[in-house]
């Protein structure tokens, strides 16, 4: 799988793509804790129809 972090804060987004659960996790927890409001966007290798794609918001 593969996991795209979204940071987004007042006008500024940043996109990151992680093979690790655990980074992404840990990556999107730094991110968070400073402000910005994360998603973290998982979604098969193989797989490109952002439809299927499941969404997780870290508050």
């Amino acid at each position: 799988m593969a996991y795209r972090i979204v940071a987004e804060r007042e006008n500024e987004t940043v996109r990151m793509d992680r093979m690790s659960s655990l980074m992404a996790l840990a990556k999107a927890r730094v991110w968070a804790s400073e402000g910005w409001d994360v998603t973290i966007i998982v979604r098969d290798e193989d797989e490109l129809a952002p439809a299927k794609t499941e969404r997780l918001l870290l508050v």
